[in-house]
């Protein structure tokens, strides 16, 4: 079997879980005798969670998403915080890639409540679009209502034109921890300005006369 070359890379945050888009069929089987093998009083709950990894899976490769990062940070008071992070490609087949950026830039300025700033990342140009917006929320209401949960996600997207392919490179956090989105940009920013289209390996091979410290504040170990 061959193996697609990668076009581009980049570093996981501190704190993020990157799941694997591509389970085999027998760590599926696994999971499922794990969740069969649980007490009575937990097995609901483990298969519930066990069928919302599942679905979560069978949608995001149905978005064609390349990469995918659940992150768990403590929130300061004794809670934790979440996130999730995703990189996805989006084919400019015949088109500048530039320019699909500024036309999906140029639409989203004119949507109320989105905010849009260029950013100048290693490597090359890019743009930041936030946004806040209601989705359903997780869990049932308390007053026994049908009616679904509702709750305010912000959600920040990185695009990035490649350079040596008609691909955008979709970099995105979404977190309902909407009172620490400063925290989260940066978060963000910081994930984007991992972002690479030279081999890493290379790289590494270069410097191996470097110093020990100069190989720990490399973003890809």
């Amino acid at each position: 079997m061959t193996t697609t070359r990668p076009s581009f890379w980049y570093g996981i945050p501190r704190g993020y879980l990157q799941l694997d888009l591509d389970p085999s069929s027998e760590q599926f089987e696994l999971l499922a005798e794990q969740v069969l093998g649980m007490p009575a009083e937990l097995r609901e709950k483990t298969d519930q969670v066990f069928r919302f990894y599942a679905g979560a899976l069978l949608l995001l490769n149905q978005q064609q998403v390349q990469g995918c990062a659940i992150g768990l940070h403590p929130d300061g008071s004794g809670g934790i915080l979440s996130s999730v992070i995703t990189v996805t490609t989006m084919s400019a087949s015949g088109v500048d890639p530039k320019l699909v950026i500024a036309t999906l830039v140029k639409t989203a300025d004119e949507v109320p409540d989105k905010h849009i700033q260029p950013l100048e990342l290693p490597c090359g140009t890019g743009f930041l679009v936030e946004e806040e917006r209601t989705t359903t929320a997780p869990g049932k209401p308390s007053d026994g209502s049908m009616e679904p949960l509702e709750g305010t996600i912000w959600q920040g997207t990185v695009a990035v034109p490649a350079v040596a392919s008609s691909e955008i490179i979709m970099l995105q956090l979404v977190t309902s921890q909407v009172d620490f989105v400063d925290d989260y940009r940066n978060v963000l920013l910081g994930f984007a300005s991992t972002l690479t289209f030279t081999d890493p390996s290379l790289a590494k091979t270069k410097s191996r006369g470097d110093s020990y410290a100069a190989q720990v504040r490399s973003p890809f170990g």
